[in-house]
């Protein structure tokens, strides 16, 4: 049995390098996307503002990929340091999946990215579509690949268990593992509104200081018609993840992220301070009822499951996964409202020209990410005590290594990522503030309100 501190001390170090990990794949994966369709509409249309919007964004993208890379790279080494038992028992299944993202999404991003970041002018626009388009692509297979795993580990199937290890039986099932259909989607819109977040909050900061006032409001059109179209449609996958996964095959995951411990409560917890030990909310405040109405039985009768239905050995840790997907739910509430408020906006024909609001959107600007990783807690906590759900416990795939070994990683790697989250988000601001218009090419500006010239002297 290992010692408990090496499983603690290696849960947190994956956790921060993870949580640290994914801030950079749901950015630049929806970023991808959005330079792919700005540079369509800069074929398209020939107007010189999609040019430069593409040309800005490609900077951030281009240093949030590469730390995407590296930070995914540590991952790797985790795995054999931290997490040798588990890279044992699922190497014949987890293996070929992540070694498939490789062949497949790393090589099409690393083939052509070179392309889309210095092609610009060295190539045909044809050329420089068409490799955009694919590092798009890339990212999207990356995406599948490690929601693919990700999902095996969370509806473990088509596998069998010899002498210790899940040997694979069917790779179709593996790979579209029963949880990946719903996992897939949900986590793909995420990233898509995260990233789209990101784009309005900086056109809205341009619009507010009255700068670059046309690529602000290209920007906050495209991104907040894209949050606008894909918030109703992550909501309800969201509600289909809950209702056709969660709740039928991780039960208890369900009752920690509800808050309850008995089953007689048909109302919806908002806070709670929970004590594990003792089987009880400390505190908590709730609306009465509106558990039941979620749960579509309007008569408010319905009470929902407690965790006291799991035996205590197979419970998740209440706090984390209640927490966590409250901050995913309620960060999805409020991108929703202000969503709601841009429409309203944009049908009064004020939507370029609200001050509170514009100051509003640079305020959300990183919600999305607080949206992602709250989801991303809510599924690994609620998962616990199980690393590969019903077959392995977590305690049971850590290594058995000196616990100062586990803490002197874990310090380097904090540290380091601490560094290279302040470089990176030293460079953004200083690519905010100094703007985009260095980028319009010379006599590209054309006679329909793309001039910035003009629209320096718009104020918002």
């Amino acid at each position: 049995m290992p010692d408990p501190t090496v499983l603690d001390l290696s849960r947190w170090q994956f956790a921060v390098t993870i949580a640290f990990h994914m801030t950079f794949p749901a950015i630049t994966v929806g970023l991808s996307i959005f330079l792919a369709v700005v540079y369509a509409l800069h074929l398209r249309t020939r107007k010189p503002v999609y040019l430069q919007i593409f040309r800005f964004w490609k900077r951030i993208f281009a240093l949030g990929f590469a730390l995407g890379v590296v930070s995914g790279t540590v991952i790797t080494f985790e795995f054999g340091l931290n997490w040798g038992k588990f890279a044992h028992a699922t190497g014949p299944i987890i293996g070929p999946i992540i070694g498939m993202e490789v062949v497949t999404a790393f090589f099409l991003e690393a083939g052509f990215i070179g392309i889309m970041l210095y092609g610009d002018g060295r190539v045909s626009e044809r050329v420089m579509m068409v490799s955009t388009s694919l590092v798009a692509l890339g990212t999207i297979l990356s995406t599948t690949w490690i929601i693919s795993a990700n999902s095996w580990m969370q509806t473990p199937s088509g596998y069998r268990v010899v002498d210790g290890q899940f040997v694979p039986t069917s790779w179709w099932e593996a790979i579209f593992s029963p949880s990946f259909g719903w996992r897939f989607p949900h986590m793909l819109l995420g990233v898509l509104i995260t990233a789209a977040w990101l784009v309005a909050g900086i056109g809205a900061y341009y619009l507010r200081h009255g700068r670059a006032t046309e690529f602000g409001r290209r920007t906050l059109s495209l991104s907040l018609g894209v949050v606008t179209l894909l918030l109703p449609a992550q909501l309800w996958i969201g509600d289909q993840v809950a209702a056709r996964y969660v709740i039928p095959d991780q039960p208890a995951k369900f009752q920690a992220l509800e808050g309850n411990w008995d089953s007689d409560n048909t109302g919806y917890l908002l806070l709670v301070v929970p004590d594990q030990q003792a089987e009880r909310n400390r505190v908590e405040v709730g609306v009465p009822r509106l558990g039941s109405w979620i749960a579509k039985d309007l008569s408010g009768e319905t009470a929902t499951p407690g965790l006291k239905e799991t035996p205590p050995q197979l419970r998740p840790d209440m706090l984390t996964t209640f927490y966590g997907f409250r901050a995913m739910f309620y960060a999805s509430m409020v991108m929703f409202a202000a969503a709601f408020v841009g429409v309203v906006l944009r049908l009064r024909g004020r939507l370029y020209s609200s001050p509170r609001y514009h100051r509003f959107l640079v305020w959300l600007t990183p919600i999305g990410i607080v949206a992602i990783i709250g989801g991303w807690v809510t599924a690994e906590a609620g998962r616990q005590p199980w690393v590969v759900f019903g077959e392995m416990r977590t305690a049971d795939g850590v290594s058995d290594i000196a616990p100062g070994s586990v803490v002197a990683t874990f310090a380097a790697f904090t540290l380091t990522y601490l560094t290279l989250l302040v470089v990176w988000v030293v460079y953004v601001v200083r690519s905010v503030r100094r703007g985009p218009e260095s980028d319009w090419p010379d006599g590209e500006l054309g006679s329909d309100g793309d001039d910035p010239r003009r629209d320096a002297e718009v104020t918002a």
